[in-house]
């Protein structure tokens, strides 16, 4: 994982940025001002390192696996519900809001079977990448070995290789994923893990007796570990980990990654602490309005950029969410400048020499 550390360069370049923000002061003395629409454009502009950002191919990649502490009657998701498999098949087969939400903006529906417990049928929006038929049970060991862990890491990064274009959305699912992030969370942050687990729905006595007991069991067995990677296998699961790769290479490529949900949050942290300046590159969606997701991304010092009380699958949020995106970055390309155009970088940036140019870049 070391290779990626400096192959993530971070966005911040004051030269260009006061350039975004000059451009943008042009335009608003004309059109008004747009708001939070502007520092997101400035921060798109930094992420493609341009004065005029476009985005192309937009992908959705919705990552699916169970976690085998279900067994233990805790996960929110694993009563009354339909099964990880079927929740799959719905995607694929545009019987949920997502998936249409999607296809009308354009984005292109990937729906990755991780690690699902049970067989998937074929289809050509599902990539099978499955590691093994869902985790083992972390309460009483690690839910991956080492190995595990590593192969659905660099499974990711070989699906963000391979996806076209430059934005990707992530969003997690699965039986027993929630818990299982919320645990990633608290153990690579420190943060209580009560708040990031605990549902909105009061639980009744012996529910919330059971959930606490395995919570502090599962951190009791596994809170003295604070690499990343162990973290991950002890706690994580088979698509956290998979998000982890596809947000590094996302990365390093200047990809501007969409982050939905607590376990592409997980992912998100667990992938900062192997290389930081991840987080450059990411905004931030929501499709519940779980207390636990506030807590999260109140980690990331973040919010979401649109909140509309939506209680639906992850990644539902990214597709609302993505015109925004896409407008943020047509205030700085194709609203017109009088009659000229514009370059694509600021003057004095065009004018230096190409080591000179990669040198302000870093």
């Amino acid at each position: 994982m070391s290779a990626n550390r400096s192959l993530i360069s971070p966005t911040s370049n004051s030269l260009l940025e006061q350039a975004l923000r000059d451009k943008l002061k042009r335009r608003s003395e004309i059109t008004g001002k747009l708001g939070e629409l502007e520092p997101l454009a400035v921060r798109i502009g930094l992420i493609q390192n341009t004065l005029k950002p476009r985005f192309e191919s937009p992908q959705l990649a919705l990552f699916a696996a169970d976690h085998g502490l279900a067994v233990d009657g805790v996960c929110s998701n694993a009563s009354g519900q339909p099964s990880t498999a079927s929740l799959v098949q719905d995607l694929l087969g545009a019987r949920l809001p997502v998936s249409v939400f999607a296809r009308i903006q354009g984005m292109a529906l990937n729906v990755v079977d991780c690690g699902v417990a049970e067989s998937v049928a074929a289809h050509p929006r599902l990539l099978a990448r499955k590691i093994a038929h869902g985790t083992r049970n972390l309460r009483v060991t690690s839910a991956m070995s080492l190995d595990q862990a590593h192969a659905a890491i660099r499974a990711g990064m070989e699906i963000a290789d391979a996806l076209p274009g430059n934005v990707i959305a992530c969003a997690g699912m699965g039986i027993g994923s929630h818990e299982s992030a919320a645990l990633v969370l608290s153990g690579l942050s420190g943060d209580p893990i009560r708040g990031l687990v605990m549902p909105q729905v009061p639980l009744s006595t012996e529910a919330d007796a059971l959930l606490t007991m395995v919570m502090t069991t599962a951190q009791g067995r596994h809170g003295h570990l604070t690499d990343a990677v162990e973290v991950l296998a002890a706690c994580g699961g088979f698509e956290i980990a998979m998000m982890v790769g596809v947000m590094l290479v996302a990365a390093s490529k200047r990809h501007l990654i969409m982050v939905d949900g607590l376990p592409a949050c997980a992912a998100l942290m667990a992938a900062a602490r192997i290389a930081p300046t991840v987080t450059d590159y990411c905004v931030f969606c929501r499709s519940h309005s779980h207390p636990g997701l506030t807590q999260a991304l109140s980690l990331f010092h973040a919010m979401a950029l649109l909140e509309l009380g939506m209680e639906s699958t992850d990644g539902t949020g990214a597709t609302l969410a993505y015109p925004l995106v896409r407008s943020a970055a047509a205030l700085l390309t194709d609203v017109a400048e009088g009659e000229d155009p514009g370059p694509s970088l600021p003057a004095a940036m065009n004018s230096l020499p190409h080591a000179g140019k990669a040198a302000v870049l870093r």
